[in-house]
């Protein structure tokens, strides 16, 4: 009876913070996002990424960190108590919430699976000078994307490799090859695990973001902003504005004004503006980390165990 009441009251408090937090996320990412507006994309896509997974990270160390510790050490072993109603309820649910989590994890791998199939059936190795295989498609759709979450591949649609120029389809490339130094695919996975009502406009702003992201990644010079920006463009012809992308990140895909909105940043693209954001980020991301972790552990450090024991205090209710 004691580890089946550890077990219920964990799972009731990691499913309160969740909840609370993931509220909170989604009615506040706005505002937060606008705030960050001075990061650079890269930043950018980290910081929104980082507050989409925010709730469940948080939870987890929560309950890892005091619930768990607190149970263990402040509850009387001896006393044979059933375990409460609210306890129950709220441990159900966070099995829910975790079973739906695998189920849309494994529906998403099928289809993408399923998809991938499709596409690369009949597909011809090509040359890709990376670890990265490209592999050369028949059907017109993808034109470019990279698949895999550990292997990655490129699929390069004939039609797509037709339309380009070497410098351009290598601009491409490199764009599909930021996507993978990133595991954004693997991003795209976490984010069906953790689904929760009202964080599509969050998750929209990632996708977007991670793509301008990738863009930046990919070019070094004006030529090769101006390659990718006329890839952009030529690519666009090819590919349905309600392209699916799940579990797969496309060239492009998305509304039309999203891709302009692309391209005009690759048009604008400038040697000096691209080295200065990567500075100024690091050094913001580097000084508020070093910051925040040294504040965390030294609060923890000074009132660990005041706050198992208030934790504890707060948990009792739900076990009665």
């Amino acid at each position: 009876m004691f580890a089946a009441r550890g077990i219920a009251v964990s799972f009731s408090v990691f499913v309160i913070v969740y909840c609370v937090l993931s509220l909170a996320v989604a009615c506040g990412w706005r505002r937060a996002w606008m705030r960050a507006q001075r990061l650079s994309v890269r930043r950018g896509a980290d910081f929104l990424f980082a507050l989409r997974m925010f709730p469940l990270v948080a939870a987890a160390l929560i309950t890892a960190a005091f619930t768990v510790p607190s149970f263990l050490l402040l509850e009387p072993r001896a006393i044979d108590e059933p375990v409460g109603g609210a306890s129950l309820v709220l441990g159900a649910c966070g099995a829910i919430l975790g079973a739906v989590g695998g189920i849309n994890v494994a529906a998403a791998l099928r289809r993408a699976w399923h998809a991938v199939a499709e596409w690369t059936r009949g597909a011809q190795l090509g040359e890709s000078g990376s670890s990265v295989p490209v592999l050369k498609i028949s059907p017109a759709f993808p034109a470019m994307t990279v698949t895999g979450i550990f292997r990655h591949r490129i699929l390069l649609s004939d039609a797509a490799e037709l339309q380009l120029t070497g410098s351009e389809l290598q601009a491409a490339l490199n764009h599909e090859l930021a996507h993978v130094r990133r595991a954004d695919n693997l991003k795209k996975l976490l984010m069906r695990f953790v689904a929760f009502p009202g964080m599509r406009g969050l998750e929209t702003a990632w996708l977007e973001t991670t793509e301008m992201a990738a863009d930046d990644a990919a070019v070094t010079t004006t030529r090769e902003a101006l390659d990718l920006a006329a890839a952009l463009i030529k690519l666009s012809r090819l590919v349905p504005e309600a392209a699916p992308t799940d579990l797969a990140a496309a060239l492009v895909h998305g509304p039309a004004s999203a891709v302009h909105a692309r391209v005009e940043r690759l048009l604008a693209w400038s040697e000096e503006c691209s080295v200065s954001a990567r500075k100024c980020s690091s050094w913001y991301g580097v000084g508020l980390g070093l910051a925040s972790t040294c504040a965390t552990i030294a609060m923890f450090a000074l009132t660990y165990s005041q706050l198992l024991v208030h934790v504890h205090t707060a948990t009792e209710w739900l076990v009665r």
